[in-house]
């Protein structure tokens, strides 16, 4: 008996005989220019804040917050609408549990311990191992909306390196780096660069340093030995972050290694990582 098509427009991952990859129908050709659109308008926040550096930022919910806050509402819904046709429904039900684990363990984590990691993208990096890249970006930028309206509005700043480790994950997946667990080390590694300098610049020059009690403490340190605050600031986003995303990329590889091969097959992305034949 011959299993459907999803309705996203991916052939369904258990339909295909062991070995070989699903069949698919390509999503239509306007999604990409819609999750290019969501992008840009993260990108041009991200630039924008940089710039103004808005001294009221995350103090409250002010006009400062509300705009920044919707220029990456905006950018996820953009990308939303582009990523819908793309993956299977099933995954939009985890998303919000991935949001939840993500705003958990990035409140403890990053702001409640003198750890300095945040651990604030496990969800973000599961959903694009599971659905790709443009999924993981969307729950990057929802999870930092979620947590800035809700909990800290200072995260709604760091948005754009919360949708670039959400589409890494699945840009290494596509890569196959989940197949063995010193790859997925690796590649958190050297994901973990580009994220770092995403988020230097905003905690250097709108926040003033580390946000988080082990970062601060990092950024507090290397001043005390003579770095100025914005390379001491860029040493402890770069060093955290290589270690906060290669950890994240192993827990992830751990938990997905460790779901049945039926359930993975749900979701058809998983062929070129972890699906085991």
């Amino acid at each position: 008996m011959t299993t459907p098509e999803h309705a996203s427009g991916q052939g369904s991952a258990a339909a295909a005989a062991p070995g070989k990859t699903p069949n698919k129908i390509p999503a239509p050709w306007w999604t990409n220019a819609v999750i290019a659109a969501g992008a840009l308008v993260i990108i041009a926040t991200y630039i924008v804040v940089l710039m103004t550096q808005p001294a009221t930022l995350g103090e409250d919910f002010g006009f400062t917050t509300l705009w920044v806050m919707l220029g990456y509402l905006a950018g996820g819904i953009l990308i939303l609408i582009g990523t819908l046709p793309r993956i299977p429904r099933s995954i939009l039900g985890l998303i919000p549990l991935a949001i939840a684990i993500n705003i958990t363990t990035g409140q403890i984590v990053g702001t409640m311990t003198a750890i300095p990691l945040y651990l604030d993208a496990l969800g973000s990096v599961v959903i694009g191992i599971l659905a790709g890249p443009a999924a993981g970006a969307l729950t990057g930028v929802l999870t930092n909306v979620v947590w800035g309206v809700t909990i800290n509005p200072t995260v709604i700043a760091f948005t754009a390196g919360a949708a670039f480790i959400g589409a890494a994950a699945g840009w290494a997946a596509q890569l196959k780096a989940f197949r063995a667990i010193w790859w997925a080390v690796l590649a958190g590694a050297v994901a973990g660069i580009p994220a770092g300098a995403l988020g230097a610049p905003v905690a250097a020059f709108v926040f003033g340093g580390g946000l988080g009690v082990g970062t601060g403490g990092v950024v507090a340190t290397l001043q005390a030995a003579g770095l100025e605050m914005f390379y001491a600031t860029t040493v402890q986003s770069l060093l955290s972050d290589i270690g906060d995303k290669a950890i994240i990329f192993a827990l992830a590889f751990v938990i997905l290694w460790a779901l049945p091969k039926r359930l993975l097959r749900r979701y058809p992305f998983t062929r070129h990582s972890v699906l085991r034949h």
